[in-house]
């Protein structure tokens, strides 16, 4: 265990904290004299001290770095992550040590670009700015979420604050999760309940389990004209499914994630008709990283004074 001396020539236990970045140590608060910052992001030359790192702030929107890097530090006891996604990280992450997510500090947001997009589709707005842009005043009836039957997929931050909306906004909301519990159901109902739904929102986690939940059985039980939105991850999401319905006109889709992601140039998604398309921006609201830091250096207190984390990960969740 490191330590250094006090003024008082008392021996003092130090936790080495290694941040991904310089700007990071101003946006933490106030941290114990026993808390030493590193700068690195597990990339490229080890910092001295590297080997006494035992929290690790990994940087938000990059690959994780090789698991070898992580193994190398044999003090290391947490992974923070700045986003709410983890599946990158599961395969790199080392045996005994607890990854936790950032769940909170881009729920708002993502479930705020999901509405959005949900609508944008009910209410015609692609074909709006497509009249704008022509000067033509053309009057187009649309839908609204009054009465709108949806389905929300996940029931964690994000799928709660898309069901809360919805249910403001006068739709009908069925919540939907891994388990089954009060006011949830479980994924085992999902074929029974996609035919009486006009909107699907993906908020889910992307696990083994989770990976194409929505194929082309799932896509063919959801009625005509139905919305599928994904701000969940692409690969929840069988595309090829999904582009044989768009190219039918049968369905409508927002999708602010792909599979791939990020998606090639050519590929066919770009120009699938009832497609709205955004590039991953769910969380890239002003002010991510001043909350994401802030949780960061809430977790590093907790840490240091020997509490229970929150946001722990365990199988995927």
């Amino acid at each position: 265990m490191p330590t250094a001396a006090d003024d008082l020539g008392t021996v003092v236990v130090v936790t080495v904290i290694s941040l991904p970045e310089t700007v990071a140590d101003d946006l933490l608060g106030p941290l114990p004299d026993t808390g030493q910052i590193v700068v690195w992001d597990g990339t490229g030359e080890r910092p001295q001290r590297a080997e006494e790192i035992e929290f690790f702030v990994a940087r938000y929107n990059a690959p994780p770095p090789r698991r070898e890097a992580l193994a190398g530090l044999p003090r290391l006891r947490v992974i923070q992550l700045l986003s709410a996604g983890v599946d990158h990280w599961l395969p790199v992450v080392p045996d005994g040590v607890l990854l936790c997510n950032a769940r909170g500090v881009h729920g708002a947001s993502t479930a705020e670009l999901g509405i959005a997009g949900l609508l944008a589709i009910l209410r015609r707005i692609p074909e709006f700015v497509a009249g704008q842009q022509a000067h033509a005043w053309r009057r187009l009836e649309g839908d609204g979420l009054v009465g709108r039957r949806v389905l929300v997929v996940g029931a964690g931050d994000i799928g709660e604050r898309v069901a809360g909306v919805v249910r403001l906004l006068d739709g009908q909301v069925t919540v939907v999760a891994r388990t089954a519990r009060a006011g949830v159901h479980g994924f085992a109902d999902l074929p029974g309940l996609l035919p009486d739904h006009d909107v699907v929102v993906l908020a889910v986690p992307l696990t083994d389990e989770t990976r194409h939940l929505v194929d082309a059985a799932f896509l063919a039980a959801l009625p005509d004209g139905a919305v599928v939105v994904n701000v969940a991850r692409g690969p929840v999401i069988d595309t090829d499914a999904l582009l044989a319905e768009l190219t039918a006109r049968r369905l409508h889709a927002f999708l602010d994630v792909t599979d791939p992601e990020p998606l090639p140039a050519d590929h066919p998604l770009w120009d699938a008709p009832n497609l709205l398309l955004t590039p991953h921006v769910g969380g890239g609201t002003a002010g991510w990283t001043g909350r994401a830091y802030r949780l960061a250096g809430e977790q590093i207190r907790r840490f240091l004074a020997g509490e229970e984390l929150v946001n722990q990960v365990h199988r995927g969740y």
